[in-house]
C-alpha cells in the first residue's frame, strides 16, 4: 500500500511538481496515527503534571487567539486601502500598564498550581523502599537500600536482540526499550531514587511518573514516586551521554505486594547463588562459557562480538596487548577503567566472578590462546 502511494507520488511528482506530491500523499497522511498528548499519569504527582500541562496549554492558546485575532483585526480595520493613515503618537499610560500587570497576573495564575505540583514531586520523605540508581555507559545499576528488598543489587542493559538493531529481524513490540533486569516495586508504596553516575551525566526518566532526575558523577540526587495502578513502565536515559545513548532503556515493574515479596526472595538467592564458593576454582571451559556471557551484557557495543572493537573509537580486544600480556594489567584496568577513555572502571558493576570470567574468555577468544585462566580470588585480592 505504502509503496503504491510512493509510486504514484513520484509519477504525479515529476509531472505536477511539488503540488501532485502533496497530493498523491494525502492518502497515507490520512491513514497515519497522530499522538498528540503526554503519556497517561499512574501517580499524583504525575497526573498533577498532566492536568497542569494541558491547563497550561489552553491559556497559551487563549492568549494566542486573542493577540491574532486584535492582530488581525486591527490589519484589517486599519488598511491603508480604506483610508486609514498611520497614527504618530507617544507614549500611553493605560497600554503600558495593561502589557505589565496583564502578563504579571497571568504569571501569578500559572505560578500557583505549578509551584504546589513542583513541590510535591520533590517530597522524598518517609520512603517505604529507597533504590540507590547509578548511571553508566551505557547501562543502569540498581541497589535497594531501604525496604523489604534491603541488600538487592544488580545490572539492567538492554535487551532487544542486536539482530533487530542491525535491521536483520523485525523489531519487537518494545523495541530498544526493554531489559534484562527491570525495578520491580510494589503498587501503592512510595519509592525514593537517589540517582548518581559513574562515569557521564545520565538521566533518569520515567514519563509515566512525570519523573527526569539527573545523574551526576559525584553527587547524589533523589526524586520519589508512587505508582497506584499495577503494570509495566518503559523510560530511558534522557541525556546525550554518548555512543549508545539511545540503548539505556528504563524498566519498571509495579506489581502487589504478593509479588513483590516473592520477587525479593528470588533474587536474594539468585544473589546467593551467583556468590557461590568464592573459593572455587574454574577450568577453562566453564570461565570461557561464562565469560562469552558476561562480555555479551556488558562489552560487546564497544569492542564488538569478533573482538575488533571500532576503529577511531574503541580499541581492539583481538591480539591486544592488554589482553595478550601480563594478566596483572589486564585485571587492572577492567576493575579501574582508564582515566580519560571510554573504558569504564568494572569493579563496581560487576562480582569477582563475573571479571575473572570475562578476563579468561577475552584472553582465550579469537586469535588470544593465552591458555591462562583467572579465578575470582585473583580478582578479590586486586581490589
Amino acid at each position: 500500500m505504502n509503496l503504491t502511494v510512493y509510486r504514484l507520488a513520484k509519477h504525479l511528482g515529476a509531472k505536477m511538481g511539488s503540488i501532485g506530491l502533496f497530493f498523491a500523499l494525502l492518502p497515507s497522511l490520512a491513514m497515519a496515527k497522530y499522538e498528540y498528548n503526554m503519556e497517561p499519569p499512574v501517580s499524583a504527582t504525575g497526573l498533577s503534571a498532566y492536568h497542569l500541562h494541558n491547563w497550561m496549554t489552553m491559556v497559551c492558546l487563549v492568549i494566542f487567539v486573542v493577540v491574532f485575532a486584535v492582530l488581525g483585526y486591527s490589519l484589517y480595520a486599519h488598511r491603508k486601502s480604506v483610508g486609514h493613515k498611520a497614527a504618530s503618537f507617544h507614549e500611553n499610560t493605560l497600554v503600558e500598564l495593561a502589557w505589565t500587570i496583564v502578563p504579571f497576573l497571568i504569571l501569578i495564575v500559572i505560578a500557583v498550581p505549578a509551584t504546589k505540583a513542583l513541590i510535591a514531586m520533590k517530597d522524598t520523605s518517609e520512603p517505604d523502599i529507597t533504590i540507590k540508581v547509578t548511571g553508566y555507559q551505557w547501562k543502569w545499576g540498581y541497589d535497594y537500600l531501604k525496604g523489604d528488598g534491603e541488600g538487592i543489587k544488580f545490572i539492567s542493559t538492554l535487551s532487544t536482540p542486536q539482530a533487530q538493531i542491525n535491521g536483520q529481524e523485525p523489531k519487537g513490540e518494545n523495541y530498544l526499550l526493554e531489559v534484562d533486569n527491570p525495578i520491580v516495586v510494589p503498587v501503592n508504596k512510595k519509592i525514593r531514587i537517589l540517582t548518581t553516575a559513574n562515569d557521564v551525566i545520565h538521566s533518569w526518566a520515567m514519563p509515566a511518573f512525570a519523573i527526569k532526575q539527573d545523574a551526576v558523577p559525584g553527587f547524589i540526587r533523589d526524586t520519589a514516586f508512587r505508582v497506584e495502578k499495577e503494570g509495566t513502565y518503559r523510560g530511558q536515559c534522557s541525556e546525550l551521554c554518548g555512543k549508545d545513548h539511545g540503548f539505556m532503556p528504563i524498566v519498571v515493574e509495579v506489581v502487589s505486594d504478593e509479588k513483590y515479596a516473592a520477587w525479593v526472595e528470588d533474587q536474594k538467592k539468585k544473589m546467593a547463588a551467583a556468590a557461590g564458593d568464592p573459593n572455587k576454582v574454574w577450568t577453562l571451559d566453564e570461565s570461557k562459557a561464562y565469560g562469552e556471557k558476561v562480555y555479551a551484557t556488558n562489552c560487546v557495543a564497544c569492542h564488538q562480538a569478533n573482538g575488533k572493537g571500532i576503529p577511531g573509537a574503541f580499541k581492539a580486544l583481538d591480539g591486544s596487548p592488554i589482553a595478550t600480556g601480563p594478566k596483572a594489567e589486564h585485571i587492572s584496568r577492567v576493575l579501574n577503567g582508564k582515566a580519560g577513555t571510554a573504558m569504564a572502571a568494572f569493579g563496581k558493576q560487576l562480582s569477582d566472578a563475573d571479571i575473572a570470567a570475562v578476563i579468561t574468555y577475552e584472553r582465550n577468544s579469537w586469535s588470544n590462546k593465552t591458555g591462562e585462566v583467572i579465578q575470582p580470588s585473583e580478582i578479590k585480592a586486586a581490589r
